[in-house]
């Protein structure tokens, strides 16, 4: 199973950008998307963005033109993009791995947005 860390959270000032990365052990064998979730208290996780094994990007409507998703294939690890940060976009943010039989996830990193 791979395993994920995410990194990069923290305090941010509204209007401010933030780079979250996710370190894999590797990246899956075969078919695989490397997504971004984000989860509130009380509330279900939400899908934000994820990049294919081929690089086609696919993003929540809600995020799109702020966010970025990309990845550093030798490394292997993945990163997102967070511009004009909104206290909207206080969560945890996860990072996970599907490939055609298996998911992982990460421990999740908070991003907490506040003047």
């Amino acid at each position: 199973q791979v395993q994920l860390v995410e990194s990069g959270g923290g305090l941010v000032e509204p209007g401010g950008s933030l780079t979250l990365s996710c370190q894999a052990s590797e990246y899956p064998s075969g078919y695989y998307v490397m997504a971004w979730y984000r989860q509130a208290p009380g509330k279900e996780r939400e899908h934000v963005a994820d990049i294919s094994k081929f690089g086609i990007t696919i993003y929540n409507p809600s995020v799109e033109g702020r966010f970025s998703i990309s990845r550093d294939d030798a490394r292997p690890t993945i990163f997102l993009l967070i511009d004009s940060l909104t206290p909207a976009d206080t969560d945890v943010y996860y990072c996970c791995s599907v490939d055609t039989t298996d998911d992982s996830w990460g421990q999740g990193t908070q991003v907490t947005v506040s003047s």
